[in-house]
């Protein structure tokens, strides 16, 4: 059961970002559309769970900074899945096992194995064949791209922060990846990256409005979903379930845009895939 909940939790963030398309074409900016999905997420986590202010202020740091990173995390996704084309931003999001191998080794104090040193180079090699140019360095050509790699960068970050925050239960957890969005838009917003923007009085219609609700239950639901399933599933497993949302991402894309992958992006792909599947392999045991 946890196992179908995690593969629907990555199928839906794989899909996610056509109803946040749609929200966009209505009027609402995405800078919007998110804070105001997750505003509903974190109204739905106070009613159910409470403030849980005791634990949130016996952890505030730790708190904080799974706030930060979980907000830029969800921010950066919904941004790049809506300005740019939808595989290469989640291609480059998944580029997070290297981030991952990187930052525990500096914050954890994790050796560099056999094994992490071949999920870098399959990561980086990936990488190289998906943006490598003409001429120049190999690096996001547009926006949407540079906040896909970012929010792999910050998804990492979160995954390491809360490995060592285990004495933090998964409704604050939740609370804070809440909280965090919102504080992280209102952030963007303040530094003049982000736009509010919402349809003109009467121009949004009553399914506009019925999506933005509705996709701010989902953000609820899917957030405690993946929560209970990380805390119940070996990280390992984690990893090779939610690459379904590389699945879900590249039928939804084919459906429902005309945004074609070349063949370079595939093989890129297959090597960042390839990344992850090693970050899977389990540790052999020792006797």
């Amino acid at each position: 059961m946890v196992v179908v909940a995690l593969l629907t939790g990555a199928a839906v963030w794989g899909m996610v970002w056509y109803p946040y398309r749609e929200l966009e074409a209505a009027g609402f900016s995405s800078t919007t559309s998110t804070a105001l999905t997750y505003a509903i997420s974190l109204l739905m986590g106070v009613a159910g769970f409470g403030l849980r202010a005791g634990e949130l202020r016996a952890h505030w740091r730790q708190m904080l900074l799974i706030a930060l990173t979980a907000g830029w995390t969800n921010l950066a996704y919904v941004l790049g899945m809506v300005g740019g084309e939808v595989m290469r931003v989640l291609l480059l999001f998944y580029l997070a096992p290297l981030w991952t191998v990187i930052l525990a080794r500096i914050l954890l104090g994790e050796q560099l194995t056999l094994r992490s040193g071949a999920l870098v180079a399959l990561s980086l090699a990936g990488a190289l064949v998906m943006l490598w140019p003409e001429q120049g360095l190999p690096l996001p050509t547009n926006a949407a791209e540079w906040l896909g790699l970012t929010g792999g960068m910050s998804f990492a970050t979160l995954n390491v922060l809360s490995k060592g925050a285990d004495a933090v239960s998964i409704e604050a957890k939740s609370l804070a990846t809440w909280a965090g969005v919102l504080l992280v838009s209102a952030l963007w917003l303040t530094l003049g990256s982000g736009v509010w923007a919402l349809p003109a009085a009467g121009a949004a219609s009553g399914l506009d409005w019925l999506v933005l609700g509705l996709l701010g239950v989902v953000m609820y639901a899917i957030t405690v979903i993946i929560q209970h399933g990380i805390a119940r599933v070996p990280a390992n497993t984690a990893i090779v379930l939610f690459l379904f949302e590389l699945v879900a991402g590249a039928v939804s894309s084919a459906l429902l845009s005309d945004e074609v992958l070349r063949p370079q992006d595939w093989l890129g792909g297959a090597l960042i895939v390839s990344a992850s599947l090693v970050a899977a392999l389990r540790r052999p045991a020792r006797g």
